[in-house]
This record gives structure tokens, C-alpha cells and sequence, in this order.
């Protein structure tokens, strides 16, 4: 971030929700990771975010829809 930006974005990262990574939100991810990465080339880091959003009903913005084809992860495009 610029220095002029860092006020507005302080702001935005305090309206959002943080949790915890749990023994079962990386055994998630390691299931989404095998099933997903062949087709979609889906990463670890997405895995991780997909499984975390799947398990506490979170939702994920995101410009690129495609990286998160899960029927049980939230997913809306960004802006």
C-alpha cells in the first residue's frame, strides 16, 4: 500500500473476520487440495482460505471465480 492509502486500508481490514487455521480446517483443505488442484490448479494458500470459508460460513470476494469451483464454499466476485 502507498502511504496515502494506509488510513482506508487499515479501515477495511478492520471490518473483516479473522479465525483461527484448526487441525480440521487444514484436514479440509488437504481434501480440497487433491480433489481441486488437478482440474483447477488450485494452491495450498486456497485450499486453506476455501476450507476456512466452508467451515465457519464465510464468504470469499475474489475477481477470479474459476480458482474456487467448491459447491460448498461462498463465492462472490469482488467488485
Amino acid at each position: 500500500m502507498r502511504p496515502n492509502e494506509e488510513r482506508a486500508t487499515l479501515s477495511l481490514l478492520s471490518r473483516l473476520q479473522t479465525e483461527a487455521v484448526s487441525q480440521e480446517i487444514v484436514d479440509a483443505a488437504g481434501a480440497l487440495y487433491r480433489r481441486w488442484h488437478p482440474s483447477h490448479g488450485l494452491d495450498v494458500n486456497d485450499a486453506i482460505l476455501a476450507a476456512t470459508a466452508a467451515a465457519t460460513g464465510g464468504r470469499i470476494y475474489t475477481q477470479n471465480l474459476k480458482r474456487y469451483p467448491m459447491p460448498d464454499v461462498v463465492v462472490t466476485r469482488g467488485w
